[in-house]
């Protein structure tokens, strides 16, 4: 039976102000709070140790952009780019990716707590060594995604495209991706344990289980 969970969305204030996100960097610790950001580009820079709260980006553009150690709670980001840029080792608690290019987004050894990825173009992305608990991947496309070594503690694959992601030394137990399009994944026969798959996938897992399905007229 699927793990029915829901995530505690961000908690964004009705009144805020807008900001640029320049303005960090005339701030000897790079903060940004209560405040919205639209239509701003930044690329191969280097920000650390951001610490951002009750935040709305829109059309906003980080490409190539090092936000290692980074602190995001009560966020949204809506029809932003994000492609190639690091959040490694960032707390991301409450955040809401909408409609977003998250290309060979670096999120390994983060932590996602009541992260929702809602349309989302994520191949590529790495989560690697990544704690995951009540986190939603809806309606997006996760190709060729890095899920190595991950904890999965309330996690929601619904509707989509997983093709080619890794999830080796990572256990499935609990997760549904019955809803999902792949032709390839890269997991063990062990990780599937407890797995929720539909009729189709699990005929294609069974040949990890060196079994030969045969039809029966």
């Amino acid at each position: 039976m699927s793990r029915s969970f829901k995530i505690e969305l961000p908690k964004i204030p009705s009144d805020l102000e807008k900001a640029n996100f320049q303005d960090i960097y005339y701030d000897e610790e790079p903060y940004l709070s209560n405040c919205i950001i639209t239509d701003t580009a930044i690329d191969n820079d280097i920000v650390e140790k951001l610490v951002v709260s009750k935040v709305v980006f829109k059309n906003a553009k980080f490409i190539d952009v090092s936000f290692s150690k980074i602190d995001l709670t009560d966020v949204i980001f809506e029809n932003c780019d994000l492609s190639n840029s690091n959040l490694c080792e960032g707390i991301i608690h409450r955040v809401n990716f909408r409609n977003c290019k998250l290309l060979g987004l670096n999120f390994s050894e983060a932590n996602l707590g009541n992260v929702s990825f809602e349309n989302c173009i994520a191949n590529l992305c790495n989560f690697s060594e990544t704690r995951f608990k009540q986190v939603i991947f809806d309606n997006s496309t996760l190709q060729g995604a890095n899920f190595y070594d991950c904890l999965l503690n309330k996690v929601k694959f619904n509707e989509s495209d997983i093709n080619d992601a890794d999830f080796s030394q990572t256990s499935l137990n609990g997760i549904d991706i019955s809803t999902c399009h792949f032709e390839r994944l890269n997991v063990s026969p062990e990780s599937l344990n407890g797995c929720e798959v539909s009729t189709e996938q699990a005929i294609g897992f069974a040949s990890l289980l060196g079994l030969k399905v045969k039809s029966i007229n």
